[in-house]
């Protein structure tokens, strides 16, 4: 089966599932997202690893898993989405130590949290992306969201303080700048909006 490269296009709240948030993938060779359902800690570990600026004090889970990985000189080369049932997605790690190379089972949020940290490409199959791909708007919703871009860039600046709005104004803000790609004003929104629930 042919595999596909994905890159990471953001991370949003989930509308649909409480304490959730979705993390969209995007085909680097074509125009199809593939978006995935992960928790709260999963979330930030990745939105913490996209953020090189931010670094925690002490190793959150994933970052243990790299720093005890690099001691045993262990790399993961590669990460699989490899299979889809019910609505769940399946990856495995493909890690290589020395010549021997093993591929071991992992859930999709945290396959990509290390992937990140290991710099490794993250790939699916074409028939997963089929089934479960999104395919991005034409070039005349372009005009759109680029209304909604300075749209969500005015009600930023607008406000002196992100405090100073409700949580259904921040919830707008938050997705209209993930839409835009706004990944810093996503996250400062996204920690406001975590520090009052």
């Amino acid at each position: 089966m042919d595999l596909v490269q994905l890159d990471i296009k953001g991370i949003s709240y989930s509308q649909t599932q409480t304490g959730a948030y979705a993390l969209l993938l995007s085909e680097v060779t074509g125009s199809r997202q593939l978006p995935i359902v992960i928790g709260a800690f999963e979330a930030q570990s990745i939105a913490i690893a996209l953020e090189k600026d931010i670094k925690p004090p002490r190793p959150l889970t994933h970052d243990l898993f790299k720093n005890f990985s690099d001691c045993f000189d262990i790399q993961i080369q590669k990460v699989i989405i490899h299979k889809l049932v019910d609505g769940i997605f399946y990856a495995s790690l493909i890690c290589k130590k020395g010549k021997k190379e093993e591929t071991i089972d992992a859930r999709t949020s945290d396959a990509i949290a290390l992937a990140l940290r290991f710099k490794a490409p993250i790939f699916t199959y074409k028939n997963i992306l089929d089934k479960a791909g999104i395919q991005l708007k034409t070039s005349s919703s372009k005009t759109q969201s680029e209304a909604s871009k300075s749209k969500a860039e005015t009600e930023i600046k607008s406000a002196f303080d992100l405090k100073n709005l409700s949580l259904n104004d921040l919830k707008k803000i938050l997705e209209e700048a993930v839409q835009n790609e706004e990944y810093e004003k996503a996250a400062q929104i996204r920690d406001e909006i975590s520090k009052r629930s």
